[in-house]
């Protein structure tokens, strides 16, 4: 399985962005997105479940949201009113054997794609 990561780059803060993520198969429970910021731990970002349930961070909710594409292989991750703090390598993950519980755990994912930088300037 691959994941392509695209969409990051550099805005201003209160800018928006849009990630996507297209995956080379299809037929995972759950597509998500974390981030790593310098010298911090990777952290989840978002979530979406194979029958469309949504689950977001506090740090982001009411800023971004989550969804896909109707053959369920891309994802995408709208975010709008950046502030500094969001500026992170995002990583979109995947899985098809996680259970919910485990949905924000970045150690429960196999599958990963390679990043795209996110900067936002103040």
């Amino acid at each position: 399985v691959q994941l392509q990561a695209s969409g990051g780059g550099t805005t201003q803060a209160g800018g928006s962005l849009s990630l996507s993520c297209a995956a080379s198969e299809r037929n995972f429970r759950y597509m998500t997105w974390f981030r790593q910021a310098p010298g911090k731990e990777r952290e989840f970002v978002a979530t979406i479940k194979n029958d469309g349930a949504t689950d977001y961070a506090d740090s982001v909710k009411g800023r971004s949201t989550i969804s896909r594409d109707n053959a369920k292989t891309t994802v995408y991750l709208q975010m709008n009113n950046l502030k500094p703090e969001d500026t992170a390598v995002y990583y979109c993950a995947a899985s098809r054997t996680l259970i919910a519980s485990s949905r924000r755990s970045p150690e429960q994912y196999n599958f990963w794609g390679q990043g795209t930088l996110v900067t936002v300037s103040s």
